[in-house]
């Protein structure tokens, strides 16, 4: 079942290069509203959590720690099929194979360092909203 709400991360690489005003941007341009927004950072301990999914891939150590190593914005989203058209928007993960215009294309620094987290599901953007945002957070 499809839903209107998807959630997503700008990463400490796009933060540290000064990226959230056009990240941001270009979300709005393309016509997903914020529902909740907040400029916060994970422990080594919180990033391990929200990535617990990946715990048993080679990568999870570094990806915990890259997460933790500086400030990320956070992000609740909406508009229709917007996990898909989030996606859609952000490219492939693989910044050089992602299609022109994508926030990845622009923004991106490598595979590791690709800006932004999407959710990949309806159900993971409901997780992943959670995890960072209250309902009284919301609007």
């Amino acid at each position: 079942m499809e839903t209107n709400k998807t959630f997503t991360m700008i990463k400490p690489d796009a933060v540290a290069n000064q990226h959230i005003g056009a990240i941001l941007n270009k979300i709005t341009q393309a016509g997903f509203k914020i529902v909740a927004l907040k400029y916060t950072s994970l422990s080594p301990e919180l990033a391990g959590k929200f990535y617990a999914v990946h715990a048993e891939r080679p990568f999870y150590k570094d990806l915990c720690s890259f997460m933790s190593s500086g400030p990320i914005v956070a992000a609740i989203l909406e508009k229709d099929d917007a996990v898909a058209s989030f996606r859609k928007l952000i490219g492939a993960t693989n910044p050089a194979q992602a299609e022109e215009g994508t926030i990845r294309k622009e923004f991106a620094e490598s595979i590791e360092k690709n800006a932004v987290h999407g959710s990949d599901s309806d159900e993971n953007a409901q997780i992943e909203g959670n995890f960072f945002f209250s309902a009284f957070e919301r609007f």
